[in-house]
Formats: structure tokens, C-alpha cells, sequence
């Protein structure tokens, strides 16, 4: 399912999580020239960057620079049908999986068991194919690498978006885990309701957070 994700302020403490480096670690490989990732990194900072728009298999978004926009597509190797099966088997292995997934933490376990199946779920810097309408010789260019730097903060945030660029959104994961179970004792269904809840009291407690430290008052949605 395509998603939009509105322009990214940038983050004060950086990209913290282990998953979240990995991504940054193969912008880096990606990167042809160290201008080029300097440039980038840069114009992610300032927030010339626009919406991102998350796909299976691609990343869109316009970059502006100057008095210029530019258009840029990533795409990335989505997981064939019986590897996003096998996936969800690896979500469902372990309790806890996918509460903590829908909460914004990754496990590194759950990496190294998808591993283990034949699933690479961080892509490598060579997986990342970029296009950009600007005049640049090479690809990634410093737009390309500002839009990729970004969704390594959208992946720090929520590790779910790096399922859905492999093919694998939220919902999907979810309906296959309750298809799954329905034949079972106990399903997922409930336990799904519950972790939702779970999971937004999570992000509303990150995001007071992020306004008492900014100084802002706070709105009565989020108390």
C-alpha cells in the first residue's frame, strides 16, 4: 500500500537505532562520490526535502534546490512471494515479535532468524537504484542520497517501512498473521487489538516527549 509521509523535520539526536545505522551504512555504500553524500546529508538537514512516498519497491520524492525542484525514484528489490511468506513465519516465531515491531523497535534476533531462512530484509548499498530529473552524471546524486538519507530517519522511527519497501506492509503482515492463526486455539485477532493500543500509546508518549523537550504546549489529543 502506497503511504505519504510528510516533510521530516530533522531528528536532534540523529539516527539511533541499530537497523536504522544499517540503513545509513548502505546510503554510504551507495554513494559513488563523498560530495555527493556531503551534499546530501546536508540538504536532508536543511528539509529541502519533500513528502517521501513509500511503496513495495520504490521511494518517491522532490528535492528542492535553490529555485530548482527535482524528482527522485529509488527502487529496491521487493521479497518474492514465498520469502514475504517466510517472513511473517519469522514474525510469528517468537512472541513479543510483533508487538514490539508495531511499537518501533526491531529485533535483531528476528534479522538474524530471517537471515537464517534466506531473507535479507536491510538491503545493501548496491540494491539502491535511483533516478533523478536533474542534470547529474552519477546515480545516487546528492538528491537521490538526501531522499535516502531521510528514510533512514522514517526506518529509525518505524522499522515497519522497511517492510514495506520489501513488499510487506503493516496491514498485509497483520492480515496474513491473523489468517494464519484463525484455525488455532488462540488467534492473533485479539492479541492484535491489544498491541495497536499498546503501540499508539507508544508513539503519543514519544511524541509529548518530543514537544516538552521542544518547549511547546502540549495539545489535549496527545494527554
Amino acid at each position: 500500500m502506497r503511504v505519504t509521509h510528510g516533510r521530516i523535520a530533522p531528528s536532534r539526536t540523529g539516527v539511533r537505532s541499530w537497523w536504522g545505522k544499517a540503513w545509513q551504512r548502505a546510503v554510504e555504500e551507495a554513494a559513488y562520490v563523498e560530495a555527493d553524500l556531503r551534499g546530501g546529508r546536508s540538504a536532508a538537514r536543511r528539509g529541502d526535502v519533500g513528502g517521501i512516498t513509500v511503496d513495495a519497491g520504490s521511494l518517491l520524492a522532490a528535492v528542492r534546490e535553490g529555485d530548482d525542484t527535482w524528482t527522485v525514484e529509488i527502487a529496491v528489490p521487493v521479497l518474492a512471494a514465498e520469502e514475504r511468506s517466510a517472513l511473517v513465519d519469522v514474525v510469528a516465531a517468537e512472541a513479543g515479535r510483533i508487538a514490539a515491531l508495531l511499537a518501533g523497535d526491531l529485533s535483531f534476533d528476528l534479522v538474524e532468524h530471517a537471515d537464517e531462512v534466506g531473507i535479507e530484509l536491510l538491503p545493501f548499498g548496491g540494491e539502491l537504484a535511483a533516478t533523478c530529473t536533474c542534470d547529474a552524471y552519477l546515480d545516487p546524486c546528492r538528491h537521490a542520497l538526501a531522499v535516502l538519507v531521510q528514510t533512514g530517519w522514517l526506518i529509525d522511527a518505524d522499522p515497519l517501512v522497511l517492510f514495506a519497501l520489501r513488499g510487506l506492509d503493516r496491514e498485509a503482515l497483520l492480515h496474513t498473521l491473523h489468517e494464519r492463526t484463525s484455525t488455532a486455539g488462540e488467534g492473533i485477532t485479539e492479541l492484535a487489538d491489544d498491541v495497536e493500543v499498546a503501540a499508539d500509546a507508544v508513539v503519543r508518549a514519544r511524541r509529548l516527549v518530543e514537544l516538552m523537550e521542544a518547549g511547546a504546549e502540549l495539545p489535549e489529543g496527545l494527554l
